[in-house]
């Protein structure tokens, strides 16, 4: 993904920054028409850290303090430097270093630095200030700006935290934001923003921060993988998927967050529910029954697992899980900070229902599946718009679709499914694949084969368009 260079002051991209010209060197620069391309600010070259780092030809502090004060990204400053991130990257945590004066000057050259800095290096001189030229001793100005480079450097070395408190809220948002969204909207602008959070989080922890402030991101750095997880899924990325369903692991455990262990095993089981490991599921679901808080993370485990022995056919253990759903649906809820994000991390009403109708339809109890798929539907329908899982809907009306066939009642399954194909193609989800596989299996049946209205669905079921390997879908 291409980066984007933000404004430092609101972390909006330039196109969208509002700042006033006085707020900052980013926001007097995009005043003056941008920075130009491929070049570092001017106003960098005048930072205190950054002459310190120049003086001491530290490559590694150099490296951190134009990325603190210029607004740029690791990929845009190896870029203009010319190599690559990872180069960078290690250049500015310390594994590689630079100890030739010869190749430190090339460095600076690399990145277009001032002459007088470049002479610094090579002749040892203090570079001149910027400001040289205004009516006062030039000799005071330089050791007086000396002197305040080593108090900055010194005071960033000594800081305790890259991040406060205001950053840690507005980063919670943003993620509130797309966990949101994600129900009902496209996702590849979405996918896009968790990028950017996940690469803003990861560069923050890999500063310095206080325990709480790092445990803090970390559970916010566990959140995004999470919702990666599930986008990489709907992409038709298996593979992505559980990689960011490992990290989301570890990162809860740094964190030392129960609620997002749970959630995160809980996501784990969902995503082996739909592969060909579902028995995985299982033991996936006992983990985080073992750590889930009273409310919609433990009814979201229950239901999972209920859902995956269904789907084994294992009738007993998914009636033990949905008794055990109904348990936690009439608990007090616990304060839960990962459903407190809202959107794809809660599990509401209607989403219950849809997968107690689901599961139900697994164990071929038809009546009471459509029921509750019934329900399921008119909560998305009458409810908050922002809450409306068109994912969910659908699998609900193929739900009620084979509960029909099962009873033999052609002729409503037909006009069930007349709503499933009149879905909007970007609406669609790749998981109506199984659901459809299922319903042409059931007008294989001989009560229905011969009849007129089976043909017409069976051929409008062969025709029904999916989306394919690598197009964003939601997941129920």
């Amino acid at each position: 993904m291409k980066s984007v260079r933000k404004c430092p002051n609101c972390l909006v991209g330039a196109d969208g920054c509002t700042c006033p010209p006085d707020s900052g060197d980013y926001a007097r620069e995009r005043a003056d028409g941008g920075a130009r391309a491929g070049l570092l600010p001017s106003a960098v070259w005048s930072v205190g850290a950054v002459r310190a780092a120049i003086r001491r030809q530290d490559a590694g502090a150099l490296c951190r303090a134009l990325r603190d004060h210029s607004g740029l990204t690791q990929g845009d400053l190896a870029a203009i430097a010319g190599m690559t991130q990872g180069h960078w990257s290690r250049l500015e945590n310390g594994t590689r270093v630079i100890t030739k004066p010869v190749k430190f000057r090339a460095f600076l050259d690399s990145l277009q630095a001032p002459e007088d800095f470049l002479r610094e290096v090579e002749t040892g001189a203090r570079p001149v200030r910027l400001d040289a030229q205004l009516p006062h001793d030039p000799s005071v100005s330089i050791a007086a700006s000396d002197a305040a480079a080593l108090s900055l450097a010194f005071a960033e070395f000594i800081t305790p935290s890259n991040v406060d408190d205001i950053d840690l809220e507005h980063l919670t948002r943003r993620l509130s934001r797309v966990a949101t969204e994600y129900v009902y909207s496209p996702l590849m602008p979405l996918f896009a923003d968790l990028t950017v959070i996940q690469e803003q989080v990861f560069t923050l922890l890999r500063g310095r921060q206080r325990p709480t402030q790092s445990r803090q991101l970390f559970f916010l750095a566990g959140v995004t993988c999470l919702l990666l997880a599930h986008a990489s899924q709907n992409a038709g990325d298996e593979a992505s998927a559980l990689a960011q369903m490992g990290v989301a692991q570890k990162c809860a455990e740094r964190a030392d967050h129960t609620g997002l262990r749970a959630w995160a095993y809980g996501t784990d089981a969902l995503l082996a529910e739909w592969s060909p490991q579902c028995r995985t599921a299982l033991t996936l679901t006992q983990r985080a029954a073992a750590l889930a808080p009273a409310g919609e993370s433990r009814i979201r485990i229950a239901a999972i697992e209920a859902r995956a022995a269904a789907r084994l056919g294992d009738r007993h253990r998914a009636h033990a899980a949905l008794d055990r759903m109904q348990q936690a649906r009439e608990e007090t809820p616990a304060v839960d900070e990962v459903t407190e994000l809202g959107g794809l991390l809660t599990f509401p009403a209607a989403k219950q229902d849809y997968y107690i109708g689901s599961v139900l339809n697994l164990l071929g109890d038809y009546d009471a599946c459509e029921h509750h798929a019934m329900r399921a539907i008119d909560h998305y329908i009458t409810g908050p718009a922002e809450m409306r899982s068109y994912g969910d809907e659908a699998l609900a009306r193929v739900d009620i679709v084979t509960a029909r066939l099962a009873r033999g009642d052609i002729e409503a399954a037909s006009q069930t499914f007349e709503e499933i194909a009149a879905i909007p193609p970007e609406r669609r989800i790749r998981q109506l694949g199984a659901g459809l596989q299922r319903i042409e299996a059931m007008l294989q049946q001989p009560a229905l084969t011969g009849r007129r209205a089976s043909q017409q669905l069976k051929e409008i079921a062969r025709g029904y368009e999916l989306p394919m390997n690598g197009t964003p879908v939601r997941s129920p």
